[in-house]
């Protein structure tokens, strides 16, 4: 990510990252990383329940899905794809947005930057795979960099409780 960050004149934000070792195969990995009938199964918070609306994964395609938390709310979010290297990275911008894809504001932070450029990447490590996340806010204002610097550590547990659900929904499908 720190090229891109260079590529895309980003600002000093602290950047997002996170890492997990994977207990299965880097082809299963990828394939419940980018086909919807998986991601449905367990991207997102903890507890929440995922709908893909839309999956085009190639450069300039989207990601577009639902998600609806334990006590109902309904948030929707996107991926607009830059780069998709197959079995090694997928590198999007993130928003927030409504159910027709238009960005919106996070809906429980009017300050969280409205775009945020990710990167997953996904290394090959004894027959386990490698989940390498990282993310920055893009175009955002003094006060949306602030926010994200003082998310760090809630995007850290966040993602605990995502790779958790990955892990699980992977044991189902190897076992």
């Amino acid at each position: 990510m720190s090229e891109i960050k260079q590529n895309n004149n980003i600002t000093a934000t602290p950047e997002f990252k996170v890492s997990r070792l994977i207990n299965a195969p880097l082809e299963l990995v990828w394939k419940v990383w980018t086909k919807p009938e998986h991601l449905n199964r367990w991207w997102g918070p903890k507890g929440y329940t995922m709908l893909t609306n839309k999956l085009d994964l190639k450069p300039g395609g989207i990601f577009h899905y639902k998600m609806k938390s334990p006590d109902g709310q309904i948030m929707w979010g996107k991926f607009v794809f830059r780069e998709i290297i197959e079995l090694e990275k997928l590198v999007f911008v993130v928003s927030f947005s409504d159910e027709f894809g238009n960005i919106l504001r996070h809906p429980l932070s009017m300050t969280w930057p409205l775009e945020v450029l990710s990167a997953v990447s996904f290394t090959e490590k004894e027959g386990k795979t490698l989940l390498s996340i990282s993310g920055i806010p893009i175009n955002a204002t003094k006060e949306e960099e602030k926010t994200f610097a003082d998310g760090l550590e809630s995007m850290n547990q966040g993602w605990k409780g995502t790779f958790e659900q990955l892990e699980e929904y992977l044991n189902k499908i190897i076992n």
